[in-house]
C-alpha cells in the first residue's frame, strides 16, 4: 500500500474534510525553510532559546495548515495524536530523572566513581568507556538507561582526572548508540525491522556489515585520541581528594551500593518494560539510601523531587552529586513536548510526506537510494523530534521502491536505523538530544562533533552503497 493510501495519523478521524488542499513539495519545502530558520534562529541568535522558538514554529506551521483547509480542532488533533504516540518516552523522561537522583543518594554512582579511578587510566578512558557503554546498551537495549547511569560515571570520573568532558560526552553516547542499534531487544531495532517487513536477525546482521566496521574505526580513533591525554598532579591530587571525600559521604560497600544497577541490567535482560525495570532499580536504591547510607525518607524523597549539591567542598563532585530529581527533567521534557507537537502538524497536514516524496522522485541510482533514505531519516526526526514516527514513516515511504530495485528489505531497515536512531542524538530539539544534553550536561552542538559513530555510520553506510558493498538482494520466492 503507498503512502498516500496508508497515512500515519487518520486525518479522516480527526476532522478533515472534502476541501483539504494536498500540500505540495514547493509549499512543503517552504514550510521546511521557515521551520529551520526559526531554530536557527533560536540557536545562534536568540540563546538557545528553544522553548519559545519552537512555540513560534508552532504557530507557524499551523498557519501553513490553515492555508490548506485544516481547521483549529484538526490542528489540535494532528499536536494530541502525536503527543499520545510519544507518551512513553515521556515516561522514561522521568523516570531517568528519579533514577539519576535515587543512584545519587544510594552510594552508587559514588561507589563507580572511587573504584573506577583506581583502574581507569586517561590514556584508557575513550576506549574502554566505549566499549562498556556499548555492551551495557546491548545487553539492556536501552541507550537512555546506559546515558543515565554509567554515562553519569563517566562525566564525574572524567571531570575528577580533568580530561575534555566533550569527548567523553561524545564517547558515552556513541558506545550508548551502538548497543541500543544491535541488541535484538531495543525498541527501535524491533520496530525498524517490523516497519521494513524484514526478520529481526536478518534486519542486526545487515546492520553490523555499516557498524561493524564503523565501530572498529571509532574504537581506532577513541585510543589514539585517548593516548594524546595526559593528567597532571594536580589532576591526581584532584582525583584522591574526590575518593576521600566520598568515602567520608558514603558507605561504599559495592556489595550493597550496586545492586540498583544490577536490578535494572537484570530485569532490561530479561525483557521487562523499562518502566518496570527502573521503577524497581529507583526502588532498590531509595531502600539502600535510608537503611545503609543513614539518610531519611524526608532527604530522599526531596532529591527525587529536586536533588541538592552535596557538601563536601569539591565543586565538581558537589555538583555532581546533585544532580537529578523530577524537576530537573522538566527543561527537557517541555521542549520534547512542544517538539512532538510540531511534528505532529507538520505529519497531520502532509507536509513531511510531500517533502520527502518530492526527494524520493529524484533518486537515479542504488547508492542516491540509500542516501537518500538516510537523508530523510535524518529530515523526518528534524521535523517530527523523535525517532520512532520516523522509523515508520521512511519504511512505508521507501519499502515498494528498495523492493523495485531488487533490495533487501533488510538493507531499507538497516538504512532507515542509520538515519534516525543514529541522527537523533544530534539534533538538539529531538527528544534524544535534549535528554542527553540534560543528562549529561553537555549541549547537544557541544558533543555532536565527538559523537563519532553517529557520525561515521552513516557516511560508511553511503559509501559501502556507492561502491555495490553490503546490499544484500532481494530473496526471489521460489
Amino acid at each position: 500500500m503507498s503512502p498516500e493510501s496508508k497515512p500515519l495519523i487518520n486525518l479522516t478521524k480527526i476532522g478533515m474534510s472534502n476541501h483539504i488542499k494536498q500540500a505540495n513539495f514547493f509549499h512543503s519545502l517552504l514550510v521546511f525553510i521557515g521551520l529551520f530558520g526559526l531554530i536557527a534562529l533560536g540557536m545562534f541568535v536568540l540563546d538557545k532559546q528553544l522553548h519559545i522558538v519552537l512555540f513560534m514554529a508552532v504557530v507557524w506551521v499551523a498557519c501553513h495548515a490553515w492555508l490548506l483547509g485544516f481547521n483549529y480542532s484538526s490542528i489540535r488533533d494532528m499536536m494530541n495524536v502525536a503527543i499520545s504516540r510519544a507518551l512513553p518516552a515521556f515516561y522514561i523522561f522521568l523516570l531517568i530523572g528519579l533514577i539519576i537522583a535515587a543512584l545519587m543518594k544510594s552510594g552508587t554512582v559514588a561507589t563507580l566513581i572511587y573504584y573506577g579511578l583506581d583502574w581507569m587510566s586517561p590514556q584508557w578512558f575513550l576506549p574502554v568507556g566505549f566499549i562498556l557503554c556499548a555492551l551495557m546498551s546491548l545487553l539492556t537495549g536501552t541507550s537512555w538507561g546506559t546515558v543515565g547511569t554509567l554515562g553519569v560515571v563517566f562525566m564525574g570520573m572524567a571531570e575528577a582526572l580533568g580530561l575534555p568532558v566533550y569527548w567523553v560526552a561524545g564517547m558515552v553516547i556513541s558506545g550508548a548508540t551502538f548497543g541500543d542499534k544491535m541488541s535484538p531487544i531495543s525498541d527501535t531495532t524491533n520496530l525498524a525491522a517490523m516497519s521494513s517487513e524484514t526478520d529481526l536477525y536478518a534486519h542486526i546482521k545487515s546492520m553490523l556489515m555499516t557498524t561493524g566496521p564503523t565501530f572498529l574505526l571509532v574504537l581506532v580513533v577513541f585510543t589514539a585520541i585517548g593516548f594524546n591525554f595526559t593528567v597532571t598532579d594536580d589532576s591526581l591530587d584532584q582525583a584522591e581528594n574526590i575518593q576521600v571525600a566520598l568515602s567520608q559521604l558514603f558507605n561504599l560497600n559495592p556489595l550493597v551500593t550496586l545492586l540498583p544497577v544490577l536490578v535494572l541490567g537484570v530485569l532490561s535482560y530479561r525483557r521487562f518494560p523499562a518502566e518496570i525495570s527502573m521503577t524497581a532499580c529507583i526502588l532498590v536504591a531509595v531502600l539502600i539510601a535510608c537503611l545503609f547510607q543513614g539518610q531519611s525518607i524526608q532527604e530522599v524523597t526531596q532529591a527525587l523531587w529536586s536533588n541538592s549539591k552535596a557538601d563536601t567542598g569539591l565543586k565538581n563532585i558537589d555538583d555532581l552529586l546533585g544532580r537529578g530529581g523530577l524537576y530537573a527533567m522538566a527543561w527537557t521534557l517541555l521542549l520534547a513536548f512542544i517538539a512532538v507537537a510540531l511534528g505532529g502538524i507538520l505529519q497531520g497536514a502532509g507536509f513531511v510526506l510531500a517533502l520527502l516524496n518530492g526527494l524520493i522522485s529524484r533518486i537515479k541510482s542504488t547508492g542516491s537510494m540509500v542516501a537518500s533514505t538516510i537523508l530523510t531519516g535524518l529530515l523526518s526526526v528534524a521535523a517530527m523530534s523523535e525517532a520512532y514516527i520516523a522509523i515508520i514513516l521512511n519504511s512505508e515511504l521507501y519499502k515498494k521502491l528498495y523492493s523495485d530495485r531488487g533490495i533487501d528489505a533488510a538493507v531499507l531497515s538497516r538504512s532507515v536505523e542509520e538515519g534516525t536512531t543514529l541522527m537523533s542524538p544530534l539534533i538538539p530539539w529531538s527528544t534524544a538530544g535534549a535528554f542527553y544534553a540534560a543528562t549529561l550536561g553537555v549541549a547537544v552542538v557541544e558533543y555532536a562533533p565527538y559523537a563519532l559513530l553517529n557520525l561515521l555510520n552513516p557516511l560508511v553506510a553511503i559509501l559501502f552503497a556507492y561502491l555495490g558493498m553490503a546490499l544484500l538482494k532481494k530473496q526471489i520466492a521460489k
